[in-house]
């Protein structure tokens, strides 16, 4: 019998993506890709300029400077390997296994090499897509920056694809092994706290190792240990060093074909070991696959608990709150990324505690304020991050169950108002913590912890409502990964809308603040004028339209829903 091709094997996935497409442009959806390549390019150009500045520094300092951006690259490649092992652990469980198309695509006369590689592709495209389009920008400095010249764009396509490569295989192939030792549905389960709780590891290890004495050669007992340091790679084992070192090789003129060599074979070798292992193991773990999930829904422990908090509520509300606290502790590869979230909370504050700005002199008051502030920024950003991944896919988690909500007696008012407190107030009580210990840590003033708290809590309802306003306008009902949802359009469109709304407000609040900042440092009193107040004003205008406007437009395309 004849063996299809792989590209007929793939064929389906992208003639539905094709027709999706299609879809979107009869209803209206070149506006989406008008607004997505704005956004896209936005975000490129914001990149590009923050690493331009960065290398053009770096190249001004001889000798030193080629060690250190080369630095900067490992560490941000090093970086991606590690998101990129992550997400195709979690990515691979849904493509290898629990797909919808693998009932087809099992029983057709389909070679096992051309579904593993059809999957390995799919696995790989899902997960490294968002890695891939953040490299361009900052690959694209390093070419402005040390002439790369026409053939450096190929040249880095042809460094990134094996290292892209080695993940997906690596993540496939755990996958593999554990579905053949556990069901897929209760894998599925293991992985999301395996591999979170191992990231956290990861994170909490790589920031006691302190990598910003790099930046401080005083830390060092003489120059030539630190620039020794700066030479040393960080492992010369892991496919991002190579990555590195044939990307500088090529910028600076040392055209040394081993770290190439290196990243290419070695994707090969993985391909082919992780080809080997799906022929031996995949049939048996796509049976165990089949076998149902064992859930147990025991409510009485909620309705003993939050039930009787919110006995002030009306009867509808209650149900609804219930209803998305449950559904969120049931799913583990939701609650099981507060894992992660807590160890990232630690960093951040621990990240506070080791700044030295000496804060008992008049430069340091400037620092601390100045650090205070900027805080509310990255807060604001860590929030927005947070909420993209929980509040965003809200409404998309109903997936087919929405028309049963839409078609009841009950007010979908009421439901959009349940899932954005749902969100918001766990939310909220995380951006006090860090603001209000961040705040603690530096030893601000009054002035600037009522400022900052202030200002987190404006933001935080800003951020929950355009999350929750861009997941309704934007839902995903058919994905078969909720991990999936956060990177849609609609994701990205949320992401920059809310660091748009993050500079706005720190523009309005920035003169005032330097108003303060300013007199406090030549010793005059602290006047909180009518000038002062107009741009508080114009902040918590802000804050307020980013809120209410979302939630409105939210509500009106969840009334239009078609099914």
């Amino acid at each position: 019998m004849t063996q299809p091709s792989l590209w007929r094997v793939l064929e389906p996935k992208w003639r539905t993506a094709l027709q999706r497409i299609r879809e979107e442009r009869l209803r209206g959806g070149s506006g989406k890709l008008l607004t997505l390549t704005v956004v896209g390019v936005a975000f490129w150009i914001g990149v590009f300029g923050a690493f331009y500045l960065i290398l053009k520094y770096f190249r001004g300092v001889e000798d030193v400077g080629p060690l250190l951006a080369a630095k900067v690259l490992g560490v941000v490649l090093l970086a991606f390997v590690g998101i990129l092992v992550l997400s195709n652990v979690i990515t691979a469980l849904s493509s290898f296994f629990l797909a919808k198309d693998l009932d087809l695509l099992v029983s057709a006369p389909v070679d096992w090499l051309r579904l593993y590689l059809a999957k390995l592709g799919e696995t790989l495209l899902h997960s490294s897509w968002m890695v891939a389009l953040m490299a361009v920008p900052i690959l694209t400095a390093y070419g402005v920056i040390y002439r790369g010249g026409p053939l450096f764009a190929p040249f880095a396509v042809l460094t990134l694809f094996p290292m892209l490569v080695l993940p997906a295989v690596a993540g496939s192939a755990l996958t593999l092994v554990l579905v053949n030792v556990f069901p897929a549905r209760r894998t599925r389960d293991l992985l999301s706290i395996v591999a979170l709780g191992a990231a956290g590891v990861v994170v909490l290890l790589f920031r006691l190792i302190r990598p910003e004495r790099l930046a401080s050669p005083e830390g060092f007992r003489n120059l030539l240990d630190w620039v020794a340091v700066l030479r040393t790679p960080t492992s010369p084992f892991l496919p991002s060093e190579w990555a590195t070192k044939a990307t500088m090789g090529f910028l600076q003129g040392a055209n040394d074909p081993l770290p190439l060599v290196l990243l290419w074979t070695t994707a090969a070798g993985a391909v082919t070991l992780g080809a080997l292992l799906h022929r031996q193991l995949y049939a048996t773990g796509f049976t165990k696959a089949q076998e149902g999930a064992e859930r147990f829904v025991r409510g009485g422990l909620w309705r003993r608990t939050v039930g009787t908090l919110l006995a002030f509520l009306p009867v509808a509300k209650r149900e609804f709150v219930l209803k998305d606290i449950k559904l969120f502790f049931r799913d583990t590869t939701q609650w099981s990324q507060l894992i992660l979230l807590a160890v990232l909370v630690v960093v951040y504050l621990f990240n506070i505690k080791m700044l030295p700005l000496h804060r008992g002199e008049p430069v340091g008051f400037f620092y601390v304020t100045l650090v205070s502030f900027l805080n509310l920024g990255l807060a604001g950003f860590v929030l927005a991050a947070i909420a993209a991944r929980f509040i965003f896919p809200a409404v998309s988690l109903e997936g087919r169950h929405m028309w049963l909500l839409r078609s009841s007696p009950l007010d979908l008012k009421t439901l959009l108002w349940s899932k954005y407190w749902v969100g918001t107030v766990p939310l909220l009580t995380l951006a006090l913590l860090l603001t209000g210990l961040t705040n603690v840590l530096l030893q601000v003033r009054p002035f600037m912890m009522v400022v900052g708290m202030l200002t987190i809590v404006a933001l935080t309802f800003a951020i929950a409502a355009l999350a929750l306003g861009f997941g309704a306008l934007y839902p995903q009902f058919e994905t078969e990964n909720a991990a999936q949802i956060p990177t849609s359009f609609g994701g990205l469109v949320y992401m920059m809308a809310t660091i748009a709304l993050l500079g706005a407000v720190l523009r309005a609040l920035w003169t005032a603040v330097y108003a303060y900042v300013r007199a406090v440092y030549e010793g005059q009193p602290v006047v909180v004028d009518a000038w002062m107040i107009s741009w508080f004003a114009v902040a918590a205008a802000l804050c307020a339209a980013a809120t209410a406007l979302p939630l409105w437009v939210g509500l009106r395309r969840m009334e239009r829903f078609e099914f």
